[in-house]
């Protein structure tokens, strides 16, 4: 097991020599990946805890398998519509807020 020696590292300067400071194009390109990834886990989740195949899921939103599979592991990200069409198939409730 590889441990950081108890080393404090600062994310914001190792996400910027990864990936490019914040505003660039690299940056935004990787944190919409990320975020594609972050969504398709919060689907995948919930589709496991429902006891839902991805085929069952797809039928239930009119999509085929593949699809699923390219949303749960980030190569595609849903349009906000369907995420809600998906997560109304797992059963799942999403709410929304905002501070002021």
């Amino acid at each position: 097991m590889q441990t950081n020696n108890h080393q404090i590292f600062d994310y914001d300067a190792v996400l910027d020599a990864r990936f490019g400071k914040k505003g660039t194009a690299s940056r935004a390109e990787a944190e919409e990946k990320a975020y594609a990834f972050y969504t398709g886990q919060i689907i995948e989740d919930a589709r496991k805890k429902a006891k839902i195949s991805q085929a069952e899921l797809a039928r239930r939103i009119g999509s085929d398998r593949s699809y699923i599979s390219r949303v749960e592991s980030g190569q595609t990200e849903p349009k906000v519509s369907t995420f809600y069409r998906i997560m109304n198939a797992l059963g799942c409730q999403i709410e929304l807020s905002m501070s002021l």
